[in-house]
């Protein structure tokens, strides 16, 4: 296996590629800034993409000349076809052992900076969780167990900056600016691309911890930390566990 450099200009997207990278693009690019590159693009004998196309994509957004590549000229154009399919979805059936993930992540919090959110991990701090009662035959968002996150001062209070990333959200109002789509459209549009911020919610409970009590009470009743679940249930701010899975796995919006 030969990997080489080949200039990000050579290299052409497969024109029908069936996956949508797009989502992962972000993450991809933050990968190759804090680790470089691990892993080569792999194209065909014509330069056209079989795996990687999230890695050039996130290539192109980090403005790269050259990217590292394995030529597999060795494959028939059946087998590019068929390579390019079943890498994409063997990754999918893998999945997570929770308890371990969590772990690591906690791990790595504590002896690094690295954030894992760059990388598209949820954070695992201050994440609502509802633990079924197994002494109830029935689950009840009111009487099943729940542990309540504990908020206190860990470190350094961190920037108001620090708690949000509206990149995404702005580039999406900037777009909705410069189209002539009517008024009404676009202020609507604006809003929806508010559902794009990035909150940092390990930031968000080390900011709470050090704020005022006027500023952790406006805190709460924003739902940016829970400290009393019935009361959430109540306003709506969570909900059943299903729900609540439902939500992380994207069935239904947040």
């Amino acid at each position: 296996m030969k990997v080489q450099e080949m200039s990000i200009d050579e290299i052409k997207p497969y024109e029908n590629n069936p996956r949508i990278n797009e989502n992962g693009v972000d993450a991809v690019a933050n990968s190759i800034r804090e680790f470089g590159w691990k892993q080569p693009i792999v194209v065909d004998k014509d330069n056209i993409i079989i795996v990687g196309h999230t890695r050039y994509l996130a290539s192109k957004q980090l403005k790269l000349k050259k990217v590292p590549v394995i030529v597999a000229n060795d494959l028939t154009p059946e087998q590019v076809k068929a390579y390019r399919l079943a890498d994409n979805k063997t990754n999918e059936l893998t999945e997570w052992d929770e308890d371990l993930l969590d772990v690591e992540l906690s791990n790595i919090e504590q002896l690094s900076d690295i954030d894992m959110t760059d990388f598209g991990f949820e954070n695992i701090e201050g994440e609502i969780e509802l633990e079924e009662d197994n002494s109830s035959e029935s689950s009840n968002p009111y009487t099943d167990k729940k542990e309540v996150p504990q908020y206190e001062i860990q470190g350094e209070e961190p920037d108001i900056s620090e708690l949000v990333d509206g990149t995404k959200a702005q580039e999406l109002i900037n777009k909705i600016e410069e189209s002539n789509v009517p008024d009404d459209v676009k202020r609507f549009l604006k809003a929806g691309a508010m559902r794009h911020l990035k909150f940092n919610y390990a930031k968000i409970a080390e900011y709470y911890a050090h704020a005022s009590k006027e500023v952790q009470d406006l805190f709460e009743d924003s739902a940016l930390v829970i400290l009393d679940y019935d009361d959430a249930i109540k306003k709506g701010y969570i909900k059943f566990k299903d729900d609540i899975e439902a939500v992380r796995s994207g069935e239904i919006d947040e």
